[in-house]
């Protein structure tokens, strides 16, 4: 098997290398920059819905058409603590913290999701909706 001789880097190659380490460093910053600075979750019930910014501390009881559902918002994480459903699948999903995850329990009718951004200065809480 013969190697092929090595031909030496051309401008335009150099460019397209720049071009393409700048957009993968681009993309890793955007995934895994920190997601939890302006954040907010968004819990909806049957009968109402809640919008909290990540960083706070709070538990919410949602009332659905089988009970209570608890949800928990601690340490920039969001899980579902309790719920009156039959298989719990709620209650075993890890927690989620970035943008974009959700959370639902669909035989109680609760959704849960991380999304759009707290403007700088105004906090939100449970008067909010």
């Amino acid at each position: 098997m013969a190697f092929m001789k090595m031909l030496p880097l051309t401008p335009v190659d150099c460019a397209v290398i720049i071009v393409s380490v700048a957009i993968i460093g681009f993309s890793a910053f955007a995934v895994y920059a920190d997601p939890t600075t302006d954040a907010s979750i968004t819990i909806e019930g049957a009968q109402s819905s809640w919008l909290f910014p990540l960083n706070t501390e709070e538990t919410v009881t949602v009332s659905g058409p089988l009970g209570a559902t608890v949800v928990q918002i601690k340490d920039g994480l969001v899980r579902i603590l309790s719920s009156p459903c039959l298989n719990q699948t709620c209650v075993s999903a890890p927690p989620i913290g970035r943008h974009g995850q959700w959370l639902a329990c669909l035989p109680n009718e609760v959704f849960v999701a991380i999304d759009g951004t707290v403007p700088q200065g105004q906090e939100l809480d449970a008067l909010a909706w």
